[in-house]
């Protein structure tokens, strides 16, 4: 899909105080960017962020960072936050592949993967973000009894997840092919594509995977 470039997203990513500019400067001092030290989660590819926010706003006692790689989808979620202000949530502006240079080791107790990019062509599997090479990324940076929670539409990308988790040394906690039907629906928070895709009808993906430490 095609991203429409939005002049001055880049500029506005700059001058918001919700966006962290060199965020390598930041690994290991992550608690230093928000008012209280708390349990960090992160969700990698945000879009625009409803669900990182809505959780952010339930759950007041963690502190959340979002991560985006596009400028003019990044925009809107900063959009959101300043008419909607939270003191335990901020954004990152950079490429999935750099987590593990941005945080450090045991610096994240929770990773969110929301309807990511399926990269549907073999050679480009490396790029997905449950492939075993990603997990290797989150070996580095999640804590001993950290989680990776994962929700996707696309059942070819959630079938090569699960058969990637095992491969990666990680083990699953648990999985369901219809989240909304389940019973592990309870608490459940909705991300823009969610409510899309189960408007028309389309069963949710969901798993948490994590290491045996």
């Amino acid at each position: 899909m095609r991203l429409r470039n939005i002049p001055g997203a880049d500029d506005a990513i700059l001058n918001s105080e919700y966006c962290i500019k060199n965020p390598e400067e930041q690994k290991g001092h992550w608690q230093d960017c928000f008012d209280k030290v708390q349990p960090l989660h992160i969700e990698i590819g945000m879009g625009k962020g409803r669900f990182i926010m809505d959780t952010a706003a339930l759950h007041p006692d963690i502190n959340y960072i979002g991560i985006e790689r596009y400028s003019s989808v990044l925009l809107r979620a900063l959009q959101k936050v300043e008419q909607n202000p939270l003191p335990n949530i901020k954004f990152i502006c950079m490429d999935a592949a750099d987590v593990a240079e941005v945080f450090a080791k045991d610096e994240v107790d929770r990773i969110y993967l929301n309807f990511s990019d399926p990269w549907p062509k073999d050679r480009h599997a490396k790029r997905r973000l449950t492939s075993t090479h990603f997990f290797g990324f989150y070996d580095k940076i999640l804590i001993p009894d950290g989680q990776v929670i994962f929700k996707t539409d696309n059942r070819d990308l959630f079938d090569f997840s699960l058969e990637q988790i095992p491969l990666a040394g990680w083990k699953l906690l648990n999985y369901t092919y219809d989240l909304h039907n389940s019973e592990y629906n309870e608490g459940n928070i909705m991300t823009e594509y969610e409510t899309k895709f189960s408007a028309m009808g389309t069963p949710i993906n969901r798993l948490v995977a994590y290491r045996d430490k």
